[in-house]
């Protein structure tokens, strides 16, 4: 999460207009779930990755590491997907008796989750993108220009400011038992896990209840008042945009037309 807010100061892509950035991400976004076609869903995955390393200066071992963590999770909600049980031997390519029940992979399971793998990941590239390029005050300042509640636009800004204090609180805990050996062994690992997780709520809560004090003491009433950057919008960078979501869909037709929608 630091890392992440980090890197979104420092790309190079950050004095775009957050407007334009919020629409291409979430246009193509949209036409990702709308496609629901493997060939495109890869496309978006791979544009967007160019798209963060190339254009936004964002290291390509570090982008390859933040997609590892949804990786992981799909991997494992496909597998559910790909893997079949039936008491017919027929239509497994792979497979194993247990108890006279087949357990194994099926071609249209397999097809069906490779598609929906891809297809989460090219989503999630899009929200990367934007993550990556926009740092999280320009981006709940556009929310309040598209006039999301004020409510949520704060809840949003608070929350996000008291995760790094849960992440702070949670790295100095873990120095502190680090210090004493408190992970020299698994036995002890477990121990100290365990008391970490015990008291990170408690600790962390007071240290909300302390920033919260701190804020009131400074004339806080409900909105946090930042110096916004300002940024050129020009039509034509709007029209690039429009161009690449225009070629999106013409892909998407293109190939439910003359591919069978296979892919």
């Amino acid at each position: 999460m630091i890392y992440i807010d980090k890197y979104a100061y420092i790309s190079k892509l950050r004095g775009e207009d957050p407007l334009l950035k919020f629409l291409f991400a979430v246009a193509t976004l949209g036409i990702c779930l709308w496609a629901d076609l493997l060939l495109v869903s890869i496309f978006i995955a791979a544009f967007m990755a160019w798209a963060v390393v190339q254009k936004g200066g964002i290291p390509l071992c570090f982008y390859g590491k933040l997609m590892l963590v949804p990786m992981s999770f799909l991997i494992i909600g496909v597998l559910t997907i790909a893997v079949n049980v039936s008491g017919r031997t027929e239509g497994f390519f792979v497979s194993f008796n247990v108890k006279g029940i087949m357990i194994g992979l099926t071609g249209p399971g397999l097809k069906e989750a490779v598609r929906l793998f891809f297809k989460a990941l090219g989503c999630v590239s899009c929200l990367y993108f934007l993550s990556l390029t926009t740092p999280m005050v320009e981006l709940l300042s556009l929310l309040r220009k598209l006039k999301v509640p004020k409510l949520m636009v704060e809840l949003m800004g608070l929350v996000y400011r008291f995760i790094f204090v849960l992440m702070d609180m949670a790295d100095t805990m873990y120095t502190a038992q680090s210090a004493r050996l408190g992970y020299a062994t698994v036995e002890s690992g477990y121990r100290s896990l365990s008391g970490l997780a015990s008291s990170l709520f408690i600790r962390s809560y007071k240290r909300a209840q302390d920033l919260y004090s701190a804020l009131e003491s400074r004339g806080y009433n409900g909105e946090l008042n930042v110096l916004e950057q300002s940024h050129r919008s020009s039509l034509w960078k709007y029209a690039a945009v429009l161009f690449c979501e225009a070629v999106l869909i013409t892909m998407v037709v293109i190939l439910r037309n003359y591919a069978g929608g296979v892919w």
